[in-house]
């Protein structure tokens, strides 16, 4: 859930908007209110709010200033109530990164339009940075990247799975394409890279699998079989293994978030 800070002087209106609109429907819970800029930054600091929804004229401290306060140490969405449509405000608002303006008296429907469409983005917006933030994880903790290795063996080995991740292979396969023993690639691989052979391929395949994950374009069972492993399964088991979840449960997650 998303949250937010009301403050508007105007008691009434500021129940009225606490209590008309169904806020649990649009993914927010009001986490903070109050009935001036200075209280309003307050409740800022203390409970750092995904989104402010402020008055412009208010005593003690108006909405303007409470935002441009509040951007010293907190970063959310704002929108502005107003009765005000004059330009001052509007430039004052642009240089503070305000998301809308709501004119007063509000019309409930366009207060609910608008909150709609700001989480909608908000929404998007988290999920992209979290898919950024997941794949630069899982990519660096699966891609070693062991391309240039000194040894002229793990090298090649490493290259040969590059190319041939999607098709099955063996220990013995690879060792046969590089003219080595397998035992002395198995050794040697393990020794100059603390992974096995298989783990690696594993680890690779994995990588290439949450790319298409993250496409939300493929059913699971078809980047299974587009990366390699023989199953749904045996992919289900080996996904579980390095991140403690499956196929179905990670994507969905990409979906709710």
């Amino acid at each position: 859930m998303l949250t937010l800070v009301i403050v508007e002087d105007e008691r009434i209106i500021r129940q009225g908007l606490i209590y008309t609109i169904d806020w649990t429907s649009l993914g927010i819970t009001i986490v903070g209110e109050a009935s001036n800029g200075a209280e309003g930054l307050k409740r800022i600091k203390e409970v750092k709010p995904d989104i402010v929804l402020t008055d412009i004229k208010m005593p003690v401290m108006d909405g303007i200033q409470m935002l441009e306060e509040a951007a010293d140490f907190h970063e959310c969405e704002k929108l502005i109530l107003t009765s005000y449509s004059d330009f001052s405000y509007a430039q004052k608002g642009i240089r503070l990164g305000v998301y809308d303006y709501i004119l007063k008296p509000v019309d409930d429907r366009i207060l609910h339009e608008t909150f709609q469409k700001l989480t909608k983005k908000m929404i998007d917006q988290q999920k992209d940075k979290q898919k950024t933030q997941t794949i630069s994880y899982y990519q660096e903790l699966l891609d070693k990247d062991l391309s240039h290795h000194s040894n002229h063996y793990v090298t090649q080995c490493v290259s040969f799975i590059k190319e041939h991740y999607q098709e099955k292979l063996s220990n013995e396969d690879i060792s046969e394409s590089l003219s080595v023993s397998t035992s002395y690639l198995s050794r040697v691989f393990k020794k100059e890279t603390n992974l096995t052979i298989m783990d690696y391929l594993n680890r690779y395949r994995i990588m290439k699998a949450i790319s298409l994950l993250q496409t939300e374009n493929y059913r699971i069972y078809e980047i299974a079989n587009d990366v390699g492993f023989s199953d749904y399964k045996h992919f289900s088991t080996v996904f579980k293994k390095y991140f403690s979840t499956s196929p179905g449960d990670f994507m969905a997650r990409g979906k709710t978030r």
